[in-house]
Formats: C-alpha cells, structure tokens, sequence
C-alpha cells in the first residue's frame, strides 16, 4: 500500500511530499508489526529529506519523537511525528483514529522486564 508523507524540516520554509509503500495491508487489517513499519518508513522518510545521501537501510529506533493520530478534514486520520529534525505527517488512513491510536501506542510501549518466578 502506497501513501503519502509531507515532510518538514526544521530551518526550511517549506514542506516537501514523498510517497512510500512499507506495508502491503490495508490500515484496517495492519498489525503490530505493520505499524512497526509505517513508523519506521514515516521516519526514514524524514531522515532522507534531511540526509538524502545516508545509507537508507540504516537503523530506525522507535524513540526520541511525539506522535498523535488525529481526524482529516475530509475523512480518515492522520499519523504526525515530530522531532528535533522535524515533523512528518502520514495519511489519510481508513482507519477508526481510537484503533489506530491503540496499535502504535502498542508498539511504542517499552518492554517491560520479565520476572523470574522462583
């Protein structure tokens, strides 16, 4: 699946578009590891905006920004990040935003240790 990500950097007075394509389901349908990808691929996206010559397979980590998923004006919602690099904005998604929001707020969660049980 193909989408749209408008990019902005700090310092620029504009905003550039690109299109990737991370995962082959439907919002709808996208799993755990979906938006795993949605997010790096949203990441990358900037990273190249900012750093067009960087190897573009190299490491994303999923920490060190601010997310929301908000409504579209004309329908489905939006996944913003933002950083100290800047802002990318993916979407609109076919998606309720409560069950989205709860997908990346999955993934986003940090692992918590195990107990060993004795």
């Amino acid at each position: 699946m193909e989408f749209p990500v408008d990019i902005w950097l700090r310092g620029d007075n504009h905003a550039t578009t690109a299109v990737i394509a991370p995962v082959p389901r439907e919002p709808r349908v996208w799993t755990d590891a979906d938006v795993v990808l949605v997010l790096e691929g949203m990441l990358r996206a900037l990273d190249r905006a900012k750093n067009p010559d960087a190897d573009p397979g190299r490491q994303v980590a999923l920490r060190g920004f601010s997310w929301i998923v908000s409504p579209f004006e004309t329908g489905g919602v939006v996944i913003a990040l933002e950083m100290t690099l800047g802002a990318v904005i993916a979407g609109p998604f076919d998606v309720a935003e409560r069950e989205l929001t709860a997908r990346i707020e999955r993934v986003m969660r940090p692992p918590q240790p195990s107990l060993a049980v004795h």
